[in-house]
């Protein structure tokens, strides 16, 4: 990453991927009952776990592939691939990490039941943060030429922990003011935007695993 654009392209990725907006009426259904107290931790456990898995992606994703032996190339291409079957999923106006099944959610809505807390699962993982927004910080850390690069990579994991505190804050009265229409729109079109970002990384890991593939572009 070098230009201001490129520096920014991550933040747009993140905030594309995450859509706290999105997850609203996953926050109102499983906070309810819930006192103001406990409603309010849940906001700040949501936040912080969804800072914890773009950081900790960032900081060690790269060499958890190396481990593996994964090369970046072909990373970015399935990661790349896993962006664009989230961002289809949001333009049917469903959230991009919203991959849980029923049995899980039911799962998860007993153990809420019985006290345990709902903020880490499901609300970040899958709800707000999973391979998608992985991959796509793993990617972009790659990226980064410079330290501060990388420090600038985790820092957008503060900016979508206060957006997504936010928006789970004031939960009720975006519901009301935008409506299911209003949020499925707003979806669609992060989904359109993660779409186009979505080709741009596959492009960028075919380019490096075929050469050929840049020299006719």
């Amino acid at each position: 990453m070098s230009t201001s654009m490129d520096l920014i392209k991550p933040l747009v990725t993140l905030v594309a991927i995450v859509n706290p907006l999105a997850i609203v009426p996953f926050f109102i259904h499983y906070t309810q009952g819930y006192s103001d107290a406990q409603r309010r931790h849940t906001v700040r456990m949501s936040a912080f776990s969804a800072f914890v898995v773009i950081a900790v992606s960032a900081l060690i994703g790269l060499q958890l592939l190396a481990f593996f032996g994964i090369s970046i190339a072909s990373f970015q291409v399935g990661g790349g691939l896993l962006l664009l079957m989230s961002s289809l999923s949001m333009l049917n106006a469903k959230p991009a990490e919203s991959k849980t099944n029923v049995e899980e959610l039911r799962a998860t809505e007993v153990k809420a039941s019985m006290g345990a807390s709902i903020a880490v699962v499901p609300l970040t993982i899958p709800l707000l943060t999973g391979p998608a927004t992985i991959s796509t910080v793993v990617i972009y850390a790659d990226k980064t030429q410079h330290l501060w690069e990388l420090g600038l990579l985790v820092g957008y994991g503060v900016v979508v922990a206060l957006a997504t505190a936010l928006a789970f804050s004031l939960a009720q009265p975006i519901a009301r003011v935008l409506g299911k229409t209003g949020i499925n729109i707003m979806t669609r079109l992060m989904g359109l935007i993660l779409a186009a970002l979505a080709v741009e990384v596959m492009a960028d890991g075919l380019g490096k695993l075929f050469p050929i593939l840049q020299r006719v572009g």
